[in-house]
């Protein structure tokens, strides 16, 4: 079940600046991979130290540098060092409960935001935390775990597919930022064959279950909006020539991602609206299997009323009631009472209560 409520919170009384990891540390060691790259070539180098890390000093080179595993923050703070990057934007990059965002400093952009997958086994949304630094010549990127969905982006820059090779940087942040909002499409896909599944089963078996997961799946579509929604403000921000490492060239392959991110927000509002009808429709049919319950309840009880008046009658302890010495008398009072059921079923079906 995914984690909606973020628990972590920064130490109470610590200054601005102090790096502290918030969340759960979710790998024993930190792994850092760089591919620095040109137009005509691209080397990627795994297992690095952050003190072998540093700016490109070279105009035509650049390099992405991938870090996995944030709970280290001696490794953060010396990326942090060699790289100029402000202690304010370290303590974010270990704070994993932040809201997708952009943020301008002197010499870099600081991007946040979510990268989100479908967990098999579990049946439920994922989310981590990504923190990009997009410099003059240089991205980093800062996830939590190992498996990515950057794997098409590594393959580009290896084989110098499309232009991420011939671009500057800001085309690789938006590269990875759209590989990410990607596989957003993937989890609606996802969550759109779960309604329709809970939808035939609402229809033929509307149990207690069924309403058990469409209120899970309506928290997860909150959970979602969440994570989605800002995003939508972030990418408008770097559609409108605000920053300087934007090239405006470029400005159009982020504005596509906006527009991706305006579709996603649709579809998550018009499940959001499915699974709030769903809920609905299950009340309805639950008030109305009730309601036919106690139809037939009634009519029972209703048919059995006269009948327990006549016997309560003929089963009084007096000693001279004439129809006791009646030969036929057991007989008759039976007629009497199963003649007046069939008359009032016989009312009932006219009246069209059965």
């Amino acid at each position: 079940m995914p984690q909606f409520i973020h628990k972590g919170r920064k130490r109470a009384g610590s200054s601005p600046g102090t790096l502290i990891h918030i969340g759960e540390a979710k790998m024993d060691s930190v792994s850092i991979t760089a591919i620095v790259y040109t137009a005509e070539n691209a080397e990627a180098h795994p297992r690095l130290r952050a003190e072998d890390l540093r700016p490109p000093d070279d105009p035509h080179r650049r390099v992405w540098i991938d870090v996995v595993g944030i709970h280290d923050t001696s490794t953060v703070e010396a990326i942090g060092t060699r790289f100029d990057i402000h202690p304010l934007t370290l303590e974010d990059i270990l704070d994993t409960g932040h809201r997708p965002k952009t943020e301008e400093f002197d010499d870099y952009l600081y991007f946040v935001f979510k990268m989100l997958r479908f967990d098999e086994m579990t049946h439920s949304v994922v989310s981590e935390q990504v923190s990009l630094i997009l410099g003059n010549g240089f991205v980093i990127t800062f996830q939590e775990v190992h498996g990515d969905v950057f794997t098409p982006v590594r393959e580009r820059l290896a084989k110098a597919k499309g232009l991420i090779r011939k671009r500057s940087s800001d085309y690789l942040a938006y590269a990875l930022i759209d590989a990410a909002v990607d596989q957003y499409f993937n989890i609606m896909e996802k969550m759109g064959e779960r309604i329709e599944v809970l939808e035939e089963e609402l229809t033929d078996h509307p149990e207690a279950d069924v309403l058990r997961r469409i209120h899970h799946l309506k928290r997860e579509a909150i959970y979602l909006r969440k994570r989605i929604w800002p995003m939508r403000d972030m990418l408008s921000r770097l559609t409108k020539g605000e920053f300087d490492l934007i090239q405006e060239e470029n400005r159009i392959y982020f504005a596509d991602v906006y527009d991706h991110i305006a579709q996603l927000i649709d579809t998550n509002e018009s499940y959001r609206d499915v699974l709030t009808g769903m809920l609905d429709l299950y009340m309805t049919t639950v008030s109305n299997r009730m309601n036919q319950v106690m139809k037939v309840l009634t009519i029972v009880a209703t048919i059995f009323i006269p009948i327990t008046f006549i016997a309560g009658v003929y089963g009084m302890n007096f000693k001279h009631m004439p129809e006791l010495e009646w030969p036929w008398g057991y007989g008759a009072v039976w007629g009497v009472m199963v003649g007046i059921a069939m008359v009032m079923i016989i009312i009932f079906k006219r009246n069209r209560w059965l």
